[in-house]
């Protein structure tokens, strides 16, 4: 038997349906910014109409291949009016979490007017501070001091600010609280901020850490400046992942992080081993010019300049003056700055670079090869004796050791061999031939393969400098040398210079050299000549072996390449 009230509901169903309005979309032609709801102006989507109309709705659609419009079916619009309250459900939360965070931004705007009206004054009866610095911390414990610095790291909790403060002598960890974490400063302090901290630096518990193994319990303390915020903080100026251009342009901040100052500090320790290195074998410093109107390694790396009407150029090495020191001050070194114009983009290249020159008299070329060893060998040991240094060292380079002595002597004859018995090409892609001028990527190559210093020697004359000495009895050949060391490639070059006047003179000569410009360097050979050498080292590129640094641009305060002089 039929139930007779079913039909009345259905017929109460579809009424209700009827009086509900048409709205249509099409997801070929529909847009759900633009779109009325009309067969001229559909919405694209299901959820895209009830979000504009309302879920009490009666849905049309479209499909691809038909004429007209139809009703959506049973299953799409429960599945339209699903999607719907699922984006209904987010827009309420969205709004929720705007009204809450409105209301903490009222809050916290509050929180920094009030904080205006808190002032710091030194704790009454507080002894007289003592100024120092990060450095002297250890011996300063338990007395009250001033340090003053920029805020490296910064911790802020309930109530309690920890940051680390840097001066440049080292890291203090300073921890304020209560009253001195709510002044407008304190609630506004930024990375990169200088301050003043007053207070008492206290030895850490066992189980706790800091640099020093002890915090600066502030007593009081000022902003004196006050790094910005939000797009322009340092860390959204300067990331780990930035272009290495924008690194670059912007060198004056990448130099106040842990690894640039680490790599400067390395730096200067360097040089200083140097100086004492070559002040314990009696040599002297000698600081020679940069304007200069002679060439040593060639006119097409000079960079030429206007001298009161003459031509000039930025030196392209030191080396011709420290010979004319020889004979009054015996053997004699500098650390200048040297500039090559050659238009190179490798990792070891720099248009203005720290060149370090040592010339030595009365020597042979073995003395010379010795001589290098020593000082490199010499200057790594006297480095990874001092702690700091040694730490430095370790932390940019994990794992790194000393060269082994003595350095592996290779002929450029004997290099030529290696080089093609092991398949390493020239630029040309064809094996390596006795003449040619071994290419930065095969020398590395060779290097990083035998993985050990390399004193590589005797290089023909076609590729060195007009002043070096030949081969006695193979006068194709230098006594010339360069140092590679793995991973970098060539960091030192050297050689014997020739003591025969008239050899010299035929030098500048064969080379098309005017010899008048060099009377004061072609003398050395008249008043009392002497067999005698030396070598040039780049810095940068010793620094980039030492701390394991891809290129030497990152071994330079503001280094200097081809069409970058900034900052």
């Amino acid at each position: 038997m039929t139930d007779p009230v079913a039909p009345v509901t259905h017929a109460v169903e579809a009424i209700q349906v009827s009086d509900m309005p048409a709205v249509y979309f099409n997801e070929a032609v529909g847009s759900d910014e633009t779109g009325q709801g009309t067969e001229a102006a559909p919405f694209a989507t299901a959820v895209g109409a009830m979000t504009a109309r309302g879920a009490q709705i009666q849905l049309f659609t479209k499909k691809a291949d038909a004429d007209g419009y139809e009703p959506l079916s049973a299953s799409g619009v429960k599945k339209a009016k699903k999607l719907y309250e699922m984006a209904q459900k987010k827009k309420q939360k969205a709004a929720e979490n705007a009204s809450q965070e409105a209301e903490r931004a009222a809050q916290e705007q509050k929180k920094l007017e009030e904080s205006k009206k808190i002032t710091l004054a030194p704790p009454e009866g507080a002894p007289a501070p003592k100024r120092i610095k990060i450095v002297a911390g250890v011996q300063h414990r338990d007395t009250r001091v001033k340090v003053c610095g920029w805020v490296h790291r910064l911790r802020v909790q309930k109530d309690r600010m920890f940051l680390i403060l840097r001066d440049g002598t080292g890291f203090l960890q300073c921890v304020l609280q209560g009253r001195l974490t709510q002044t407008y400063d304190a609630l506004t302090l930024t990375l990169e901020s200088s301050v003043e901290m007053y207070g008492v630096i206290q030895a850490l518990p066992e189980g706790k850490t800091a640099p020093d193994h002890h915090e600066m319990v502030v007593d009081y303390w000022e902003c004196v400046g006050k790094a910005p915020g939000g797009d322009e903080a340092i860390t959204n100026r300067v990331s780990e992942n930035a272009d290495p251009s924008i690194l670059a342009d912007l060198r004056h901040l990448v130099l106040r992080g842990e690894t640039a100052s680490s790599v400067l500090r390395v730096r200067a320790a360097v040089l200083q081993a140097f100086r004492d290195e070559f002040a314990s074998t009696g040599m002297l410093e000698v600081t020679p010019p940069c304007m200069v109107q002679t060439q040593v390694e060639g006119g097409s790396t000079l960079f030429a300049f206007d001298y009161y009407g003459e031509k000039a150029y930025l030196t392209q090495s030191s080396q011709l003056y420290l010979e004319t020191c020889l004979p009054a001050l015996g053997d004699v070194y500098c650390v200048q700055e040297s500039f090559r114009a050659e238009k190179s983009h490798t990792r070891r290249h720099l248009s203005e670079y720290t060149h370090l020159e040592i010339e030595l008299a009365f020597v042979s070329f073995d003395d010379l090869l010795s001589h290098i060893e020593q000082d490199i060998c010499g200057v790594v040991d006297r480095l990874l004796r001092v702690d700091k240094i040694r730490a430095l060292i370790e932390t940019l380079n994990p794992g790194f050791q000393p060269p082994k002595r003595p350095f592996l002597r290779l002929n450029y004859k004997d290099a030529i061999q290696y080089l093609n018995e092991h398949g390493i090409l020239n630029e040309d892609g064809e094996p390596h031939k006795i003449g040619d001028d071994i290419a930065e990527a095969a020398e590395r190559k060779m290097t990083d393969q035998m993985g050990v210093p390399i004193l590589l020697h005797s290089f023909p004359r076609e590729l060195k400098a007009f002043y070096m000495k030949r081969v006695p009895g193979n006068e194709a050949f230098t006594e010339s040398v360069d140092l590679l060391m793995p991973g970098v490639g060539e960091i030192v070059g050297g050689s014997m210079r020739m003591k025969n006047h008239a050899e010299l003179l035929e030098a500048y000569k064969r080379e098309g050299i005017d010899p008048s410009p060099y009377y004061w360097y072609t003398d050395q050979r008249r008043y009392g000549t002497c067999e005698h050498g030396g070598y040039g080292l780049g810095v940068e590129r010793l620094l980039a072996w030492l701390t394991n640094r891809w290129t030497v641009r990152e071994c330079s305060l503001f280094p200097r390449w081809t069409g970058h002089c900034t900052p």
